[in-house]
């Protein structure tokens, strides 16, 4: 006979389960070490930021976050129209994979065909003969043309350089004191003017190294500061940043935008931005007589996709109206841009007085785009001197 015995009893050990959470703890430091490694060691450009995770909640539709706040309070599920106020899981997961809206197929065909990205952007002002089929766009260059070197027509620009310096302003009632209050600089630096490049035709060719747009944001700096305003312009090469980099085309305003950020940073007395482009549109759309003279006309961008947005646009719209009071025509209006296409924010979230500008297109001489950037000049300075007035402190009454 086979002698009973009880049961084998399994008694827990405290020991055994305080090693395993001694253990997911060292494991989950670890892993967050390495993580915050992986991010740090990360270029610059691939770092996530506020502005990255800005783009990544842009993807989100507005709907998705009612209905966030809905799972905490079934109040907010009332803004939304009953036949949507049921999730819709499957779009929204796609949509964030892939960033094209099932229920917009312009989000895939604008990625798609070329051109079709422009009927994203939305005129909220138009200006003399503005439309959407002519509303500003920029062609990005072949990588070749970047590379290339190109002769450029200095006597051109020394012509135009010659005849704008022959118009003194008296000196001004009012000035900074010295302080750089306004910051140019130049997102697509190497934009160019068919008639400063020999040779050059093609306008998808209007490149050059230093004969460029930067020349007009030098003048804007000049003109700026015979009216008093203190202004300094920043003339880094960004499609030469973006070579050594190894970084696209597409990528420029990230490229920029660091270098508006150390400029906020090395001068506190900053308090606008202004990024200056030149259109891809030819002449016909890009050019207006005033008084006898010809002038590159000048179109104001606000991005869509900025916390910024209702500020910079009060700001484009201020100057669109004062330039359409004392230059009548030059200004093509004020466009909205957003969407797949573009980058919908253009740097402007970093100031509600940011603006993009886009001076004359590729056909334009610099005596016309000097003559625009003074023009600009005498409407923003009038603009800011009021600006200052109002915000001025009020004196303190004599008792």
């Amino acid at each position: 006979m086979k002698r009973w015995r009880p049961p084998h009893v399994m008694i827990a050990v405290p020991g055994a389960s305080l090693k395993k959470l001694l253990m997911l703890v060292v494991v989950g430091c670890m892993m967050m070490v390495m993580l915050i490694g992986a991010l740090t060691s990360l270029r610059p450009e691939y770092r996530p930021s506020s502005s990255s995770i800005n783009d990544m909640a842009a993807h989100f539709p507005q709907e998705a976050f009612v209905r966030l706040f809905a799972l905490e309070n079934g109040y907010f599920a009332q803004l939304l129209p009953k036949e949507r106020r049921r999730t819709n899981y499957s779009s929204l997961l796609f949509r964030l994979a892939t960033s094209i809206n099932p229920d917009d197929p312009r989000s895939l065909l604008g990625s798609e065909l070329p051109g079709f990205a422009l009927y994203d952007s939305k005129i909220l002002i138009a200006g003399e003969g503005t439309d959407y089929t002519n509303i500003p766009y920029e062609s990005a260059p072949p990588l070749e043309v970047m590379l290339a070197e190109r002769q450029a027509s200095v006597e051109e620009l020394e012509q135009a350089e010659q005849t704008e310096n022959e118009k003194p302003l008296p000196p001004p009632r009012q000035t900074t004191e010295g302080r750089k209050v306004v910051y140019i600089y130049h997102t697509h630096t190497r934009e160019s003017y068919l008639p400063a490049l020999k040779g050059v035709t093609d306008p998808n060719l209007a490149f050059h190294r230093s004969v460029n747009v930067t020349k007009v944001g030098e003048k804007l700096m000049e003109e700026l500061e015979k009216r008093g305003i203190g202004a300094q312009v920043n003339k880094t090469d960004i499609e030469a940043e973006l070579l050594k980099k190894g970084m696209k085309y597409s990528q420029a305003y990230d490229m920029s935008r660091q270098t508006v950020v150390a400029a906020m940073k090395q001068n506190r007395d900053l308090q606008y931005l202004i990024d200056i482009h030149r259109d891809a549109h030819r002449r016909n759309y890009t050019t207006t007589t005033i008084n006898g003279a010809t002038y590159a006309r000048v179109a104001f961008i606000v991005g869509g996709e900025n916390a910024e947005y209702e500020k910079n646009l009060q700001l484009a719209t201020e100057l669109h109206h004062l330039m359409q009071k004392k230059y009548p025509g030059l200004s093509r209006g004020v466009i909205k841009k957003q969407g797949a296409g573009t980058d919908g924010k253009f740097n402007q979230d970093l100031s509600g007085n940011a603006i993009l500008i886009e001076i004359g297109g590729v056909d334009n001489t610099f005596a016309e785009l000097f003559r625009s950037a003074a023009a600009f000049a005498d409407v923003f300075s009038e603009y800011y001197w009021q600006a200052e007035k109002v915000q001025a402190p009020t004196p303190p009454e004599k008792k």
